[in-house]
């Protein structure tokens, strides 16, 4: 995984200068000058031209001395016409080492001016241009450079990286050069010798370029099972997730795990997932006042968070919290899932009804400082229970983090182990935590909080949708379906313009077009939400969302790339399998039009989907951990659970048997409901079949194969359990699902 903290950094041949080359002359201080673009080499850039941007991490710099421009055509042609090199930083709002790199180095007007002098300063928010920041965490990685963010990376004036780092401190700092050091080197490279510049930047677009090419593979659930099995061996059997260092919640992986358990009734899967989200959902990973997850840990046993809170992870969480949740009915997954959805409403929703995209992991100038704990702050505020919670809690007086802090975890002591060593019941103790939780949650509102950055990101909404429907739906809670559709209205409503889609909105500005991500997650939402409700404008919608991927497809080839034109500068247009913070685009897209296909049954999209996910499936299956979505989408074109209820919908026995879906894992699920008189599709597997007795009749099929029909729900539980491991062994082919 990615490395999100400073790098300790390898000099590369590039800044072998550094030692030796003095730091360019400047003036004393850097002025503030109005907007404007310098058109020839004799000018100097204009001023800070970011107070205009919708983004409120641009907005963060409007006032930062450097001579900072956003992306795009414009801020090129002005390095193009003025011959200067680009240095382009792209971060977030939520980024603890984002504002440490502003502190210590853009807001300094020493280092500003030797920015504003020697090159054409681009700043970037990397949630409002996804496509952007790939493309360059991608180059960095093909030059062997840490990545993470902030990115910062120097590029030509057509848009070619050279050089690429994260975080640069202002003075020389545990292995890392000063940042005004990796100016001057790369600057005195330029001037001295910009032939370099140019070989090194084809060098680097070739090495890109090769990195992204995936080998084909040939859908089948063998391949399935081998990358499962091999996922597993991935697993950390101490802690669960992937890795030995720092952890990310990887959910897309731990989803071909818990598939290979619901199709194989092996137990070593399910354990492996449930371990993980055991582990995820009790250590300080998760905020055990407020709820919801940060965005990843610093330590293997998911106890040292990085604060910032974002709408994707949590959305991602929720969903794999509700489908394990379903199979095992675990009472502590089921809190969870509830104080998560509590957070979203509570914390992330805006008042036009759609989610904000993340909650910053700073304030009052400190990382997480609105989170933690000193061990006084516990004894002063609980009183009498303090020493019971603080070792339920893992509290000291040393603290468990930094200068003393604590972050509150329950990764220790269980309520069992507790009562133990006490003459309470766990009952009893699992009461007076919670009525601690609740002062502390009342402390901690009077405390200054974190920035929300409030923008309106269409991909990251899509995933907060699907995963409220699912949650309302599997939780009888109604309350939150109806916020997924005011949030999907609200997407919809607020990210088109001029019959166009947006990939962001913010304050009645929309932000750059719509990326693949946008219309992939969108398109699943759609459909998301037709088989919670049966209304047709959502399917509707899936299919339009779905008809607009044609732009991005590749006419060479298979699958589709980021954008539906090639961004500004000499870069690449992504075609991207793998998955990183956000799955991947195209296993979305997949994974929703094999579903489509078996809902409606037209051919074209089960040959789209096909032909997308062979062209990445023999990486993925060599490469599982960075692939689970595409895993996910093959499994679902495979071995889709068809669900066929013939009924009317409001009906109360339709009702029961719907219930009854909901609440059961199935992969792939398809679900509809049509009415007695409502034919199939030619060629669905329940064509023809109607009504037993006048009752509401389930039918559940897997490829050619369905259940005898069944009308209680008793009679439903057992046929979606026995056919769920149809697709389970090795063999089937899945050049036409429907005939395997």
């Amino acid at each position: 995984m990615p490395n999100r903290t400073p790098q300790r950094l390898t000099f590369a041949a590039l800044l072998i200068t550094i030692a030796t080359v003095e730091a360019i002359p400047v003036a004393n201080a850097a002025t503030e000058t109005p907007c404007r673009y310098a058109l020839s080499k004799s000018e100097s850039p204009g001023g800070n031209c970011l107070g205009g941007a919708s983004s409120p991490y641009l907005r963060l710099h409007a006032k930062d001395p450097v001579n900072w421009r956003p992306w795009g055509d414009r801020a090129l042609a002005e390095a193009r016409a003025t011959g200067r090199l680009v240095f382009l930083s792209i971060g977030y709002t939520a980024c603890h080492w984002c504002h440490v790199m502003q502190r210590d180095n853009f807001e300094d007007p020493v280092t500003a001016r030797m920015m504003n002098e020697n090159f054409i300063n681009i700043l970037v928010d990397r949630e409002e241009h996804p496509d952007i920041d790939q493309t360059y965490l991608r180059a960095a990685a093909a030059m062997n450079m840490p990545t993470g963010w902030p990115l910062n990376v120097f590029l030509t004036p057509d848009g070619a990286p050279i050089f690429a780092g994260t975080y640069y401190p202002p003075e020389r700092r545990q292995g890392m050069p000063a940042f005004r050091e990796v100016l001057s080197a790369i600057a005195e490279t330029h001037r001295e010798n910009p032939a370099s510049i140019v070989r090194r930047s084809a060098y680097i677009a070739l090495d890109l370029t090769e990195a992204m090419t995936a080998t084909p593979g040939k859908l089948s659930r063998a391949s399935l099972v081998t990358a499962a099995e091999s996922l597993l061996r991935e697993i950390d059997p101490f802690h669960g997730g992937f890795g030995e260092s720092a952890k990310f919640h990887s959910s897309w992986a731990l989803r071909v795990l818990w598939r290979a358990y619901l199709r194989s009734g092996d137990d070593r899967f399910r354990d492996a997932v449930t371990l993980s989200l055991d582990n995820m959902t009790r250590g300080g990973f998760y905020d055990h006042i407020g709820g919801g997850f940060s965005r990843y840990t610093e330590d293997p046993a998911w106890n040292v968070p990085h604060f910032e809170k974002v709408l994707d992870v949590n959305a991602q969480l929720l969903e794999i919290m509700v489908e394990v949740w379903r199979e095992t009915r675990s009472p502590h997954l089921r809190t969870r899932i509830r104080e998560t959805v509590a957070f979203l409403l509570r914390e992330m929703r805006q008042p036009h009804g759609a989610f904000a995209s993340a909650i910053d992991s700073d304030s009052e100038g400190r990382e997480g400082a609105y989170y933690v704990w000193s061990a006084a702050e516990i004894d002063s505020i609980v009183g009498v229970d303090a020493k019971l919670f603080k070792r339920a809690y893992g509290v000291t007086p040393d603290g468990n983090w930094k200068d003393g802090a604590n972050i509150l975890s329950r990764s220790g002591d269980s309520l069992t182990e507790l009562a133990a060593d006490s003459d309470l019941k766990a009952e009893t103790i699992a009461a007076k935590l919670a009525l601690v939780r609740d002062k502390l949650k009342k402390i901690r509102n009077k405390r200054s909080r974190p920035v929300t950055d409030d923008k309106l990101l269409g991909d990251w909404n899509g995933l907060a949708i699907v995963a409220l429907t699912e949650a309302g739906k599997a939780l009888d809670e109604p309350n939150w379906l109806a916020a997924a559709e005011a949030a999907y209205a609200t997407v919809r409503r607020a990210l088109t313009r001029d019959g166009r889609l947006h990939h962001s909105w913010r304050a009645g500005k929309v932000g750059p077009e719509a990326l693949l991500d946008d219309y992939a997650q969108l398109a699943r939402t759609g459909l998301a939400l037709f088989e919670a409700t049966g209304k047709p404008e959502y399917l509707s919608d899936a299919r339009r969302w779905i008809a607009e991927t044609d732009r991005f497809g590749d006419a060479g080839g298979a699958g589709y790339f980021q954008s539906a034109t090639p961004s500004s500068g000499m870069m690449p247009r992504l075609k991207v399998g793998y998955d990183e913070q956000m799955p991947s685009a195209n296993a979305i897209l997949a994974g929703t039009m094999a579903r489509l296909y078996y809902l409606v049954g037209e051919d074209r999209y089960r040959t789209a989907a096909e032909r997308t996910l062979e062209s990445f499936f023999g990486t993925a299956v060599e490469a599982p951990l960075a692939h689970g979505a595409i895993l996910t989408a093959a499994d679902s074109l495979i071995g889709a659970i068809q669900v066929v209820i013939v009924g009317h919908r409001d009906g109360r026995k339709t009702e029961r048997l719907l219930d009854e879906v909901w609440r059961a894992s199935l992969p792939g699920r398809v679900l509809q409901v049509i009415a007695p008189d409502t034919a199939l599709p030619d060629g669905h597997p329940a064509s023809g079949k109607g009504q037993i007795d006048g009752l509401a009749t389930a039918y559940v099929c897997i490829g050619t194969f369905c259940s005898l029909p069944v009308t209680s729900a008793d009679s439903l539980s057992r046929a979606l359990r026995e056919i769920r491991q149809r697709a389970a062994f090795p063999g089937a082919a899945a050049t036409n699902p429907r005939n395997n």
